[in-house]
């Protein structure tokens, strides 16, 4: 599988949603840390937005992106929870053409060390949609950072051998 890992280094055009009813860009703490964190790794924020959890609206959003040849991945941050209001992978599952059925399984076993058996109310999931990646995560700023700093900085980085995500999106 190393010829999935390429010795120069690729950055990603990565867009960012929060999905929230009660977030804006003051108290997206989140989403900002998403946004500041690819930033950091050398990839660029292709978009941000905040969307309330309605699955009308999230796929809305989602199914620009994934149409837009200039966005390669899209980070999803909230509404993976149990409530009525969680409704992220109800709106996106179906937009997917290939499920990334290890990253929820691998997400929730790193929180398992975190937060104990409370990890099991958490249905992060990923999938690819026409060539672009997406990966929706819990809302919380502990897991995105859980998610970015022990899977996708990783996963997005074009020489982690021996494969990463960058040679299948675009």
């Amino acid at each position: 599988m190393s010829h999935l890992a390429n010795d120069k280094q690729t950055f990603l055009n990565i867009a960012v949603l929060t999905v929230s009813d009660t977030r804006d860009e003051t108290t997206d703490s989140s989403g900002r840390y998403l946004a500041e964190a690819l930033a950091e790794a050398g990839h660029s924020l292709a978009d941000k937005k905040i969307v309330v959890d309605d699955v009308y609206q999230i796929r809305a959003v989602l199914s620009q992106w994934i149409a837009d040849p200039k966005v390669d991945c899209v980070i999803t941050t909230g509404g993976t929870g149990f409530t009525a209001r969680d409704n992220t992978p109800e709106a996106v599952k179906v937009l997917f053409d290939k499920d990334i059925e290890g990253f929820g399984e691998l997400f929730r076993y790193i929180s398992y060390t975190e937060i104990g058996t409370s990890t099991v109310q958490s249905r992060a999931l990923a999938g690819f949609a026409n060539k672009t990646v997406i990966f929706c995560v819990p809302g919380s700023t502990n897991a995105c950072k859980t998610a970015w700093q022990k899977i996708l900085l990783e996963q997005l980085n074009s020489t982690h051998r021996p494969c990463n995500f960058v040679p299948h999106v675009g």
